[in-house]
């Protein structure tokens, strides 16, 4: 080979021969010639190799062997590089310094060129996609090291081969590829919540736990789709494992917030308030039991009876609440199935799980607000709504004495036998602590805004406290029930306001003007200005105050409104 090349070369520089040339320029020319010939021998006989190798691997791919052509090549072609390396280019340096570099940059432009074409045809990712773009990537890196390690004396430290080899990018059409692939996964999960959602009847009896079954079915494909994530023959899940977890705790989300949809918010069973009226002294309301009085209207999006077959019926939204658990209580389980899958993979080193950050903070912050949500939503329709008949029509109605708070407490009792039966224990406590807060806002909407078929002497008072120390017996339950400090804060707007009963009117009126004109309310001919509602009840609050005086059953407190506001006595 080598006295072949050595007549190439000397016939060429016979052909360039010019004898009018000074000596220097002479033997510079000589030199050019001889590495230029070379590169050119160098680059057509490893072209044409190529070729060569480009029909062998069509020609081993077969049924027994169904290695894509592509990766059959690139083994070739990494063997022929070294082949080179070792026989050839030894011999070749005599008359180019980077015979080396130039045949790897050669083969590298070539199989470019096939790769290309390969990829721009790519639409999805497949095991013999994956294969193609790894023996790529593997040829690229062993052409790469041939070259620089063939540059390093020259001048440029072999710069201007490097830049002969644009990188095949193989690990960014992977990565693409598997980015195209977990968005179709992920928008299959979200199709897949929205069709077993519309069908969820959130049935109590669909399991011992009482939880959607569509909840473990939707986890049950989160953990397969975690599965062939990492089964897919890639270098990089670490890398793109966040893309992947971003979009399912997005579809989990997207279960809790359909979950907890149509549900309503504690608002919608709030009642509005009837308009302010004053007693008819010295007279205790009566009415025919068939009679029901037209008292406080509840707004209500979704109305219907309270049976089994009601999606907002108690046990349904019971379901409901222990769905958002169940999910909430998944996330540690998510988490230690991602660990130990990646430190299973071939491309984990041995510290990849740690300070790993896997929290489906979407998802957990929804499950938060969810059970929230439920918990209030369950306990003011159970309160204003389930139980609105006793509540607005019976309690304190008319006779004070007559209608005591035994008859809601009757049917609190199988409400919290059903919430304590069926809620899950982690979120049972806040269950019955939102239906506690419920029974006390609607304990005080009755002596604060019950309407005119409620009036109140002073004497009533110390029934009222009873009556409210009888509700608060019932969430402590003996020592059984909630802890007493929450039982304390949740009932102490109550407990505050309760004193105003006892007070007399005058000075219930003086109490009244003096925070009206601490206010700083303008008044017009004498009138004071009347407070707005703000809800916030409170014994400093001067439309509090305002209304115990509406229903204070004297002369003094009617009067005193009469006079001020021109209060009527019957809407």
């Amino acid at each position: 080979m080598q006295g072949i090349v050595s007549i190439g070369v000397s016939a060429a520089r016979v052909l360039v021969e010019d004898i009018s040339h000074e000596y220097r320029r002479r033997r510079k020319e000589e030199t050019d010639v001889a590495r230029s010939r070379v590169e050119t021998y160098i680059r057509s006989s490893l072209r044409t190799a190529f070729a060569q190798r480009m029909e062998e691997a069509d020609s081993k791919r077969s049924s027994r062997n169904p290695t894509p052509v592509l990766s059959i090549l690139a083994k070739d072609i990494s063997d022929l590089a070294t082949k080179e390396k070792k026989l050839y280019s030894p011999i070749l340096k005599t008359w180019h310094p980077l015979a080396s570099g130039v045949a790897v940059a050669t083969l590298h432009s070539c199989y470019g060129n096939e790769l290309k074409q390969f990829v721009a045809g790519l639409t999805e990712l497949t095991p013999d996609t994956v294969e193609v773009l790894k023996s790529a990537d593997k040829l690229e890196k062993d052409l790469v090291n041939i070259a620089v390690e063939d540059s390093v004396d020259s001048d440029d430290g072999g710069k201007s081969l490097i830049r002969e080899m644009p990188p095949y990018e193989a690990e960014n059409a992977i990565a693409n590829l598997v980015k195209v692939w977990i968005k179709e996964r992920v928008d299959r999960l979200k199709g897949w919540v929205d069709r077993n959602l519309k069908q969820e009847t959130w049935n109590p009896g669909a399991n011992r736990d009482n939880f959607a079954p569509s909840s473990v079915e939707m986890l049950r494909v989160i953990g397969e789709t975690l599965d062939a994530f990492f089964q897919l023959p890639i270098p990089m899940h670490p890398a793109l494992l966040p893309d992947l977890t971003v979009g399912l705790d997005r579809s989990l989300q997207l279960y809790v917030a359909k979950a907890k949809s149509g549900c309503g918010a504690r608002n919608s069973f709030m009642p509005q308030l009837p308009p302010l009226t004053r007693c008819e002294v010295g007279s205790k309301l009566l009415f025919k039991k068939k009679e029901k009085p037209q008292n406080l209207q509840v707004r209500v999006s979704q109305n219907g009876a309270s049976n089994g077959n009601d999606p907002l019926g108690l046990p349904q939204l019971c379901v409901r609440l222990n769905t958002l658990q169940y999910i909430r209580g998944e996330f540690e389980n998510l988490e230690k199935k991602i660990k130990t899958s990646l430190r299973n993979v071939e491309s984990a080193q041995a510290d990849i799980t740690d300070g790993l950050n896997i929290k489906f903070e979407l998802c957990q912050a929804a499950c938060q607000e969810g059970i929230q949500q439920i918990c209030e939503t369950t306990a003011y329709k159970v309160m204003f709504y389930d139980l609105g008949h006793v509540l607005w029509d019976t309690l304190h109605v008319g006779d004070t004495a007559s209608n005591r708070v035994e008859v809601l407490l009757r049917e609190l009792d199988p409400v919290l036998e059903t919430v304590s039966s069926m809620v899950h224990n982690k979120v049972r406590n806040r269950a019955i602590t939102a239906l506690m807060k419920a029974t006390f806002d609607g304990f005080l909407l009755v002596l604060l805004a019950g309407g005119p078929l409620r009036t109140f002497t002073r004497q009533d008072s110390q029934i009222i406290e009873d009556d409210f120390r009888a509700l608060r017996d019932l969430y402590l339950a003996d020592g059984d029930g909630l802890p007493e400090e929450l039982v304390d804060k949740a009932s102490s707007q109550v407990k505050n306001v309760l004193p105003l009963f006892r007070a007399d009117s005058e000075s219930l009126i003086e109490r009244f003007k003096r925070m009206m004109v601490e206010s700083n309310r303008p008044a017009s001919k004498n009138r004071l200005p009347l407070p707005p509602t703000t809800g916030h009840w409170s014994p400093n609050e001067p439309n509090t105050v305002l209304r115990v005086l509406c229903y204070r059953n004297d002369e003094t407190a009617t009067k005193f409104l009469k006079k001020t506001y021109n209060l009527p006595k019957k809407i």
